[in-house]
């Protein structure tokens, strides 16, 4: 069996000076909302992979990665550099836990993610099963600056399409915005800012996915579990899903 098939970039869509959506035609297999597959590059004679969550919900193509091209960053750097027409080597199987069939009967989803830990739960809310699992959907993404409030369009067209369950929420953390909450995930759930918006608690009738800065994820994890919550797994259903994106 072949380690990767071959893919090739489809756009390289550029946000900032920093991040990126790179859009690939290649053949995986069937894979879950959540999940990721790995990309790799032949660099200066080496094979160099790593994990990327995909953006595009499993029915969707071309398959749609967004990634930061952290400097100094082997593989990153010359992603950020491919264009259409350039192949990519890509993993055919998925794989990752963060995923709707792992998470426990609950009415509330909220889906707090840090900068491209955005990517796996865009692709959770283009899909027909969540609308069908939960009441109410929050998505909460927080950034440094406006500009990395990316996938707007898809966000507004999930907003105008569910518009009864879901609340999206941006955080901008190093510039004022008049539209977002200031500050971290943390302190936005400890003073009620974030839930206020959202026009939901965050109680046990809730469950929420963390995705993105660790720090992030750890201290958002230890809010909520002053609150009561409990950290899911398969041998102990719980509250709190999480994936660090490093």
């Amino acid at each position: 069996m072949t380690k990767w098939n071959e893919g090739r970039v489809v756009e390289n869509k550029q946000w900032t000076s920093t991040l990126h959506s790179l859009r690939v035609d290649a053949p995986i297999e069937k894979f879950e909302a959540g999940q990721f597959t790995r990309l790799a590059l032949d660099i200066e004679g080496e094979e160099v992979s790593r994990p990327f969550s995909l953006v595009n919900a499993p029915d969707e193509q071309p398959l749609d990665f967004y990634f930061i091209a952290v400097p100094g960053g082997l593989l990153s750097t010359k992603l950020a550099t491919l264009k259409a027409g350039d192949t990519i080597k890509v993993a055919p199987k998925a794989a990752g836990l963060l995923t709707l069939k792992q998470l426990p009967a609950a009415k509330k989803l909220f889906l707090l993610a840090t900068g491209t830990g955005i990517g796996p739960f865009l692709s959770i809310i283009k899909t027909v099963e969540v609308w069908q699992q939960f009441e109410r959907i929050t998505l909460v993404h927080a950034v440094r600056y406006m500009e990395e409030l990316a996938y707007q369009q898809v966000i507004r067209h999930v907003a105008e399409t569910h518009s009864h369950q879901f609340s999206y929420i941006p955080m901008v953390s190093r510039e004022a915005c008049d539209y977002a909450i200031s500050g971290r995930i943390p302190a936005a759930i400890m003073d009620n800012k974030l839930e206020i918006r959202a026009g939901s608690r965050i109680d046990e009738d809730s469950h929420v996915m963390l995705c993105g800065n660790p720090d992030m994820v750890q201290d958002t994890m230890a809010v909520l579990l002053q609150r009561g919550l409990k950290k899911h797994s398969r041998r102990e259903p719980g509250h709190i899903s999480i994936e660090k994106y490093w």
